[in-house]
């Protein structure tokens, strides 16, 4: 797992005047905090936030959070709030990581091979597109791959079907279901045979009213 470098600075301000003056000059409020050790209020720029964001591929971002005047953190991108109209960032949270201690972690999942199962006319349906695991920082895979070339139709791939390299566990309580494939002409006549039920039941109503009209 990569660290991208990313700089910041103390930030001794609170409050929302404070904050609309660091994003007019191009920065955002965030905060660093970890086990063990006190929150630290930052300033990251927002140029240099979404170039690591970018970086990182759509992936968990991790960095090394170079703090002026102070030491490099190791620290993971807890979350990253958003204005709710612009899209604009406004607030961001790191949460400083341990090297030798695991962490919860979501990893991205992909499929590999042409599936012999759609080549039959099947769909795959892939349900958890992301799966939590606890690993150490240096150990995080960045996806997981699940090679779909010998699935059929009616297939399927759990959590527990998965193997994973070095100390990583997938955290789960049930053998729940990641991907299947399914039926797809099944799935065709199942809709077709909706269309037609609900264009029978159109007959039927209007059948009703003429009658009606009839009787009148």
């Amino acid at each position: 797992m990569e660290f991208l470098k990313l700089s910041a600075k103390p930030r001794t301000t609170k409050g929302n005047s404070p904050a609309r003056a660091l994003r007019r000059d191009g920065a955002i409020p965030a905060v660093i905090y970890g086990p063990g050790k006190a929150s630290v209020a930052l300033s990251v720029n927002v140029y240099d936030l979404e170039q690591a964001l970018k970086g990182a591929g759509g992936r968990q971002i991790f960095v090394d959070l170079a703090i002026e005047g102070g030491e490099t953190r190791k620290a993971m991108l807890k979350e990253l709030q958003q204005h709710p109209v612009s899209g604009s960032f406004i607030h961001a949270d790191f949460y400083e990581v341990a090297l030798d201690r695991k962490m919860r972690v979501m990893i991205p999942v992909t499929t590999v091979g042409k599936c012999q199962g759609v080549e039959m006319g099947g769909m795959i349906q892939i349900i958890r597109r992301e799966l939590e695991a606890l690993c150490i920082p240096s150990e995080i895979p960045e996806m997981i791959e699940i090679d779909i070339t010998e699935m059929d139709v009616g297939d399927s791939v759990h959590v527990e079907d998965i193997a994973v390299e070095g100390d990583v566990e997938l955290v789960h309580d049930v053998n729940f279901t990641i991907l299947t494939i399914l039926d797809g002409r099944q799935e065709e006549e199942e809709v077709e045979e909706v269309e037609e039920g609900e264009e029978g039941e159109v007959a039927e109503g209007e059948e009703e009213a003429a009658e009606e009209s009839e009787a009148d």
